[in-house]
């Protein structure tokens, strides 16, 4: 009998599959806040990441007592699954060199990853990068953290393809307010609203770009904020968007309530799961063979596809919410 292969193993080439991050980034910076999100992350499981902030969370002034606050949360029991990372500060800021060391140094073990914000240039980002590796290196962690970077500036999206081809990039995300704000006006205000970012067309290239440079490189575009906070409805339909019609497989989160519906958004429907699991599963019957499904030829190019359905929908359940079959969790995932 011949043995079952693996959809990772029979569809991709070694290296080829990009991460799989979860499909929801929350950030948090005020204590509450952030021990708060914790509480709920260890709720709901890890369908979301938590990024502790220390850039805009931070007190002016108080960046280095924050960054402590942060390596000590980090490090804690409320830590449940890993997936905690943290923003540190502009590489150009005064307390940049302080706040790295003491992040990574203190909790760097148990850190999901670093998000540097605001790069302006491929050797901005690599400024970053290396002072991530020596505090790393100083503190003998035995492998490279990931590292996720903010394109909000204009140098940032120039260059974006070349940010997303780092090796060291997990991650970037579209910083959508400093963006709008670097165009000194040009852009109107609306340009940052949940409606008026997918309609003006030089925040449209914007996203487009990034998630295109990310995808051509392997890794993850992040979509931007959504401030409107108490409009659930409106939120939902800016994530379907954003994962639907601009290529992201992953969005911010800035309020607790936003995460359920982000993460609702990027979820499959009952429909495509079924469909998907139909279809791998013939194609592994098959050994990876091409195969007919409802009179439609499938082979190993849309075999990526369904099986990256499959994936999302993994990644997307939680108690509570939409659950992926025993038998299907037990055959790919457990």
């Amino acid at each position: 009998m011949i043995p079952k292969v693996h959809p990772r193993d029979a569809l991709f080439e070694a290296g080829e599959a990009a991460d799989v991050l979860p499909v929801c980034d929350h950030y948090a910076g005020v204590e509450v806040r952030m021990r708060k999100s914790l509480e709920l992350q260890a709720e709901m499981g890890p369908v979301f990441d938590i990024t502790l902030d220390c850039e805009d969370g931070a007190p002016v002034g108080g960046e280095r007592e924050h960054a402590a606050l942060i390596a000590e949360l980090v490090d804690s029991p409320q830590n449940c699954f890993g997936r905690v990372g943290a923003r540190v500060v502009t590489v150009d800021h005064p307390a940049f060199s302080d706040v790295v060391q003491t992040i990574v140094g203190r909790a760097g073990a148990r850190l999901a990853y670093v998000m540097l914000p605001k790069v302006r240039s491929l050797a901005e980002l690599q400024r970053g990068i290396d002072a991530v590796d020596a505090a790393a290196s100083a503190a003998s962690l035995p492998q490279p953290l990931p590292v996720h970077a903010l394109v909000e500036t204009h140098g940032a999206l120039h260059e974006v393809h070349a940010l997303a081809a780092h090796p060291r990039i997990q991650s970037l995300s579209f910083g959508l307010m400093d963006f709008v704000s670097a165009h000194r006006g040009a852009i109107p205000a609306a340009g940052m609203s949940v409606k008026g970012q997918f309609e003006h067309p030089l925040v449209v290239r914007a996203k487009l770009e990034i998630a295109a440079a990310c995808h051509a490189h392997g890794k993850t575009p992040s979509h931007c904020v959504v401030t409107e906070f108490k409009h659930p409805s409106a939120l939902q339909e800016a994530a379907t968007k954003a994962c639907r019609q601009f290529g992201y497989t992953r969005m911010w989160s800035i309020h607790p309530a936003q995460i359920k519906p982000i993460v609702d958004a990027f979820t499959p429907t009952t429909a495509e799961v079924d469909t998907a699991i139909d279809i791998i599963m013939a194609a592994q019957a098959a050994q990876w063979a091409p195969i007919r499904h409802n009179d439609t030829l499938h082979d190993r190019a849309s075999f990526r596809y369904f099986w990256h359905v499959l994936e999302r929908a993994h990644r997307t359940s939680y108690a509570g919410g939409p659950q992926l079959p025993a038998q299907i969790r037990a055959a790919f995932f457990d």
